[in-house]
């Protein structure tokens, strides 16, 4: 692939599968029968994009973390297929811009095993050459770390980057990398919610990403 051209990272969950329904339902499997304060579901989502054992933690005790965590996993795994699609013109979108050379990368809060399988069941996965899961890196979103180890894989820089992401950890850690960062309106998050994080793009729909990169390479002088 062209290393002139830019490299363009997603995340998973709600930019470019629509995964929303499985996560609240998952949540709402993880916490049956518990006997403390649960999430509401607008809690969830305002926490989505975290790992889920960091996400969980800030509602169950310790000693209670790994039966939450398994029954919220049992219950994703048991409904992947049945509640997972890609947002419609998601692959087109994605499979446009591997074709004009530009390196694509996936930077999730998942681990990389259920995100690969994610990416299978939805075709993404011919155009997708790295996948940075919350155990790939020691350190995950906000954190910029996973995404310049996404760079870093990719032979690529933060300058010749873009993140695209519909939570707000997905906007501060790419702001925290130095890339440019877009907002994704169609997934979780409302703009009021995205707002703070600051992202130099807001997207309304996942078809104006190949638009986005053209305007941003054009602007740069590629």
């Amino acid at each position: 692939m062209p290393a002139s051209r830019l490299a363009v990272l997603f995340d998973l969950d709600g930019t470019l599968v629509d995964t929303v329904g499985l996560i609240l339902s998952s949540m709402h499997a993880a916490f049956e029968g518990h006997p403390g304060r649960r999430p509401t579901e607008a809690e969830w989502i305002a926490g989505m994009g975290k790992p889920l054992r960091v996400q969980l933690a800030e509602f169950v005790a310790p000693e209670q973390l790994e039966q939450v965590v398994d029954r919220y996993r049992t219950h994703q795994q048991a409904n992947h297929d049945r509640m997972t699609r890609a947002f419609e013109g998601a692959v087109e979108a994605v499979a446009r811009l591997k074709g004009r050379g530009h390196a694509i990368g996936i930077v999730t809060s998942k681990f990389v095993q259920p995100a690969e399988r994610t990416l299978r069941y939805v075709g993404l996965d011919p155009y997708v050459d790295v996948v940075v899961g919350a155990d790939s890196v020691p350190r995950t979103k906000p954190d910029p770390f996973p995404v310049l180890h996404a760079l870093e894989r990719l032979g690529r820089t933060p300058p010749r980057a873009l993140f695209v992401g519909d939570s707000p950890h997905d906007i501060a850690a790419g702001n925290a990398a130095g890339i440019v960062t877009a907002a994704a309106l169609w997934g979780a998050c409302s703009r009021e919610c995205l707002a703070p994080a600051g992202p130099a793009h807001w997207l309304a729909a996942v078809e104006e990403v190949t638009g986005l990169v053209d305007r941003l390479e054009r602007e740069a002088g590629s």
